[in-house]
């Protein structure tokens, strides 16, 4: 398969520039590892399909001829001279491009804290995935915890399937969510939604300057205990869902040698005003180049495709909107930035990492990440250190190294396929 366009991610910065890519008639290709396209914000489920704007891109996209949607495919490994090696179900692929824009998101940021690996115990977007892929919520008490508006959103997405949300625990300060929420006015659309989602959500308790200090229950989560400013609460609760704000999810494009920069305190691509990152044909757009909300995707999205078609005037013209919502998330960032007091949750026996049960005192007896894993197997796993590698640069103030491939899981098919592939 060669395309002139590759899109790797086919959430509202995929999509976008997807559109824009097929409606210049070039031969574009999207990749994503997800059954239907959508990403994690427009998720797709047996129970949940898109709609909107959403559904407007999908369908406009899926009718173009000269677009190959690749669903349900992942990205295992860069060859030379613009090409990819990718896995389905089915087969493995070899995939060519002549300009390829990684639109790869974001993933949850997890810290750890006693009981965190108690069945039950999820991140916020993953109870949003959860649901939307049909996990039965009806009746169920929630708390949802963490940071950052994704908690309304999860807690909308459980609700209407017939959840109770007992509570939404957010460790920001009441003054800074006040702040960021009359900041709202600069962008009328994030602000009708903000109102839309509190009044739905009115009878709700939301607790600012609080956060879960452990999960208690024997095979599954029973109950949380909150620390809210001076005081200790403890709730009964069927399900956590928490998590601290999302972090960049930059593997694949740093695999594929772009730079990385930190952006609110994360890694994430480098790009310059044509979302092109320091490798020539490779331009990055959404959430993977810094966190900051599904309407600035969207528009980088499109950027990226209009530069990477040579079109730097249609490019030019988005700029101001860009900008608009780039303040919108430095906004976010300021009001809603982790609180120090996250960093001493862990007890010396709670698990550090997850898939190779590590506990937090054989981790933080060590001085660098690279030393963690030499020695502990610490993010060796199957995760590859997306959950525990974020924790411990939150933790300990540790840089990550680059993955080596390959980026996923993949059959030995697979990897012998790249061997036969003519250089």
């Amino acid at each position: 398969m060669n395309f002139d366009v590759l899109i790797i991610g086919a959430g509202p910065a995929g999509l976008h520039a997807a559109h824009v890519a097929a409606e210049a008639g070039v031969r574009v290709g999207i990749v994503d590892d997800n059954a239907l396209p959508g990403g994690q914000i427009w998720r797709q489920g047996p129970l949940h399909h898109a709609t909107g704007r959403a559904r407007e891109l999908i369908d406009a996209i899926g009718t173009r001829r000269n677009v190959t949607m690749l669903n349900g495919t992942r990205i295992v490994q860069a060859l030379p001279e613009r090409r990819l090696l990718a896995q389905s179900a089915e087969s493995a692929l070899v995939i060519g491009y002549e300009k390829l824009i990684v639109a790869s998101g974001a993933r949850e940021r997890f810290l750890p804290f006693p009981g965190w690996t108690l069945a039950g115990v999820t991140g916020a977007g993953g109870l949003q995935a959860l649901v939307k892929s049909g996990t039965p919520v009806s009746g169920e008490r929630i708390v949802i915890a963490g940071s950052g508006p994704l908690l309304f959103a999860a807690a909308i997405t459980a609700r209407a399937h017939g959840a109770k949300i007992v509570a939404i625990v957010e460790q920001a300060p009441a003054r800074a969510v006040r702040r960021f929420a009359a900041g709202l006015v600069h962008t009328p659309a994030k602000l009708a939604q903000a109102l839309r989602m509190r009044f739905d959500l009115r009878a709700t308790p939301y607790w600012c300057d609080a956060y879960v200090t452990e999960a208690i229950g024997e095979t599954g989560v029973t109950q949380v205990r909150i620390q809210h400013s001076d005081t200790i609460r403890l709730v009964d609760c069927d399900r956590l869902a928490c998590a601290y704000g999302l972090v960049p999810n930059t593997q694949i494009g740093a695999a594929l040698g772009c730079e990385v920069e930190t952006s609110a305190g994360a890694q994430a691509l480098a790009v310059n005003e044509w979302q092109q990152t320091s490798c020539d044909a490779i331009y990055a757009a959404g959430e993977c180049t810094g966190v900051g909300g599904m309407e600035l995707a969207a528009v980088e999205g499109r950027v990226a495709a209009w530069a990477a078609l040579g079109n730097h005037e249609a490019a030019r013209a988005l700029f101001g909107e860009r900008e608009r919502y780039r303040r919108f998330a430095a906004r976010l960032h300021e009001a809603f930035a982790l609180s120090p007091a996250l960093r001493t949750l862990a007890q010396p026996d709670t698990i550090f990492c997850r898939c190779e049960d590590v506990p937090f005192r054989d981790v933080a007896r060590y001085p660098s990440w690279r030393e963690a894993k030499l020695q502990t197997r610490c993010g060796m796993g199957p995760c590859q250190g997306k959950i525990c590698g974020e924790a411990a640069a939150f933790c300990f103030g540790w840089a990550q190294n680059t993955q080596r491939p390959p980026f996923s899981p993949a059959r030995i098919g697979t990897l012998l396929h790249s061997a036969h592939t003519p250089r």
